[in-house]
């Protein structure tokens, strides 16, 4: 089993790269305008948001949760100055878990709860 910090490293590649894919199909616009969209979509404060949303959903499984709250917990996290510790260390959670997911070959899971994070998002947006 990787470490939870080491599953938060590969899943933070894979999730930033789900949000610029989706956002080059949805936009086609400056390079400059695309990293403002993503960074807002990869920011600890809407990674938190966002797991808290599936969570509350119920959407992961028992094995994912725990995944999760593993990556949570780690030890040896230092939240930018941007975010609070309770979101980082959900934002981290989050990587965690899609490190996890793509480590054992879960793609389509990946998929399914970025979708969800995604859609989450796009109602977030509509709502300011």
């Amino acid at each position: 089993m990787y470490s939870p910090l080491a599953l938060a490293f590969i899943g933070d590649a894979v999730y930033e790269q789900l949000v610029r894919e989706r956002l080059i199909l949805k936009a086609n616009t400056s390079a400059n305008a695309l990293h403002v969209m993503a960074v807002e979509r990869v920011c600890a404060e809407y990674q938190a948001a966002a797991v808290h949303e599936l969570i509350d959903r119920g959407l992961l499984s028992e094995q994912e949760n725990d995944v999760y709250k593993r990556g949570r917990n780690a030890n040896g996290i230092n939240p930018p100055k941007h975010s609070s510790v309770a979101q980082y260390r959900s934002a981290t959670g989050l990587e965690a878990l899609f490190g996890f997911l793509k480590l054992t070959g879960r793609d389509e899971r990946v998929e399914e709860l970025f979708g969800y994070i995604w859609d989450f998002g796009e109602k977030k947006e509509n709502k300011d």
